[in-house]
């Protein structure tokens, strides 16, 4: 299946905290990936006068887990040693600690003879009282959401955007088929030094760029709800309007974050991902809490859904012809044409479909669940829609 497993690795790395006055979980999942190339760096409290600032950032690993594992490890540091930062000029050593991480981690052994070619995008926050930084280099995404709804999201650098292309084309390069010289899909990197060959331009002229967007939002203590910063294995099947949405519906039914941001990850997985998939949730005090009537309505809402399969399975149990896969495939985009009210903002039918699983086995103990097979997985997830 050429990049792909047989079927997806779904267990699942989590972890959360609670501190200066937020909350933060974390999920990961290989999928169907044949390796787990992200990483990820969370820690509520920086050392000595920096305690009550926090740092948060997602890696996405590209033809290898070297560079992402090394980000994750030392870009942080890399940042706070800046003269700029010692300066509070956050913005400006958020910058530098970018290219100062590129140029040493060049020097290591295995990326510096050219045996490793690994790269990996970044994006990443810090947390003060009073402002949240944010950047990226890549096409991993933060988001910032108020009232449910994003109010901020970074760019994805892609090679097809119109300032990325003239400076990979002043370069010496092309962008063929939304890629860099055909080849790799995000214009700016850290790693992936075959990409950053040009003797006679700066580490931020090259093909690739380990140059990070920045952007500084002051903190609204009564309406910032969370920051999510996720690799495109999530962004690739959710919107930032519909992430946003989502998750400030999940806020409503549990405070467990690691809960939460499991349910995100699998539902990306229903959806139709096909990469890996990390996801920082950090949660501000003026998010949602878990509201009875929320949690009313859900379970009515699993207990419409179980009655409708439920006929659903039992008007088409003389299809013996199919096999389970394909007979709960037919169920599932009858289910989608009945438009059930009430479905979770943002994550749609596919929010349910492990719950659907789980039904569907009890009348055919040998369906396997439905996001362990490739193909019925892509049928599933193109018959879901925006669902």
């Amino acid at each position: 299946m050429g990049a792909f497993l047989n079927k997806p690795e779904t267990k699942k790395y989590n972890e959360s905290g609670e501190g200066n006055g937020l909350r933060y979980g974390v999920a990961s999942m290989q999928g169907w990936r044949v390796e787990m190339e992200d990483a990820h760096h969370a820690q509520l409290t920086l050392n000595g006068t920096l305690s009550d600032w926090s740092y948060f950032a997602v890696f996405d690993g590209h033809a290898g887990a070297r560079v992402s594992a090394h980000c994750a490890d030392n870009l942080l540091e890399c940042i706070l040693q800046t003269e700029e930062f010692r300066r509070d000029d956050i913005a400006e050593a958020i910058r530098a600690g970018f290219l100062d991480l590129d140029k040493k981690m060049r020097e290591l052994p295995d990326l510096s003879n050219g045996v490793e070619k690994s790269g990996s995008t970044a994006v990443c926050a810090f947390v003060s009282p009073k402002q949240i930084y944010i950047a990226n280099c890549g096409d991993s995404r933060a988001v910032l959401a108020r009232n449910g709804a994003p109010i901020f999201a970074t760019r994805d650098h892609k090679p097809e955007l119109p300032s990325e292309k003239s400076r990979i084309v002043q370069a010496g390069g092309t962008v063929m088929i939304q890629r860099v010289n055909g080849s790799l899909a995000v214009s700016r990197a850290l790693g992936d030094y075959e990409y950053k060959k040009v003797l006679d331009r700066g580490p931020c002229e090259q093909l690739v760029s380990p140059e990070p967007e920045v952007s500084c939002h002051e903190r609204l203590e009564s309406e910032d709800e969370f920051l999510v910063l996720a690799c495109d294995g999530v962004w690739d099947v959710m919107s930032n309007e519909a992430l946003c949405a989502y998750v400030h519906s999940l806020l409503q039914l549990t405070d467990d974050l690691v809960a939460i941001t499991n349910q995100v990850i699998d539902t990306c997985l229903y959806k139709g991902s096909k990469d890996n998939m990390s996801i920082v949730l950090v949660v501000f005090p003026a998010a949602p809490k878990p509201d009875p009537e929320a949690q009313r309505a859900d379970r009515e809402l699993d207990e419409t859904l179980r009655q409708r399969l439920t006929a659903f399975i039992q008007a088409n149990a003389g299809a013996d012809d199919e096999d389970a896969s394909s007979r709960f495939s037919r169920v599932l985009k009858q289910l989608v044409e009945e438009n059930i009210p009430g479905l979770p903002p943002g994550g749609g039918l596919a929010a349910k479909q492990g719950l659907l699983d789980k039904i569907y086995r009890e009348f055919y103990p040998e369906h396997t669940d439905s996001s362990e097979t490739f193909d019925c997985q892509t049928e599933i997830a193109e018959s879901l829609g925006s669902n």
